[in-house]
C-alpha cells in the first residue's frame, strides 16, 4: 500500500472517517472525507481525499466522478508515492463503471487493476484488492452471457 504519513492532516481525517464508518456513523464519515477534500494541499492529498470521498456517496454517477478524480490526481503526482494505490483506484473505478452499466469500461479498469496488483507486497491489503478484482471480473464476464 502507499506510504502514508500518519501526521498528515488529510490522512488523519480519512482515518477518522474510516473509524466512523466502522462504527456505522456514515454521515460523520462523509463529513470527515469532505473536510479532507477541502483541506488538501497538493495532488497527493487530493488523490487520497477523492478516493475516500467516493466511498460515502449514494449516487453512482457521483461515485464515478470522485473515483475518476482519484485516478486523475494520482496521475498528477508523478512519483512512487501512489504506485501502490493504483490497483485499488482502478478496482474502484471498475466498480463505478459496472454500477452504471458501462461493462466494457468496467472490464478495462479491472484489467488495469489486475496488471498492477502483483506489484503490491503480500498481505491483507493485496488480498482484499485481489478478491475485489476477481469478483468484479467474474461479474462483468457473467453479465455478458
Amino acid at each position: 500500500m502507499m506510504d502514508l504519513d500518519p501526521e498528515n492532516p488529510v490522512v488523519k481525517l480519512c482515518v477518522a472517517g474510516m473509524q466512523a464508518e466502522a462504527q456505522g456513523k456514515m454521515q460523520v464519515a462523509h463529513d470527515l472525507f469532505q473536510q479532507a477534500w477541502e483541506q488538501h494541499q497538493d495532488d497527493f492529498e487530493a488523490c487520497i481525499a477523492a478516493h475516500f470521498l467516493a466511498r460515502q456517496l449514494p449516487d453512482p454517477a457521483d461515485i464515478l466522478h470522485w473515483n475518476q478524480q482519484a485516478v486523475f490526481f494520482a496521475d498528477q503526482v508523478g512519483d512512487e508515492r501512489v504506485s501502490g494505490f493504483y490497483p485499488s483506484l482502478y478496482l474502484n473505478l471498475g466498480w463505478s463503471y459496472e454500477q452504471l452499466g458501462a461493462l466494457d469500461l468496467a472490464r478495462q479498469q479491472y484489467q488495469k487493476a489486475a496488471e498492477l496488483v502483483a506489484a503490491l507486497p503480500e498481505g491483507p491489503y493485496r488480498e482484499v484488492v485481489e478478491k475485489g478484482i476477481q469478483a468484479g471480473t467474474q461479474r462483468v464476464a457473467s453479465s455478458e452471457k
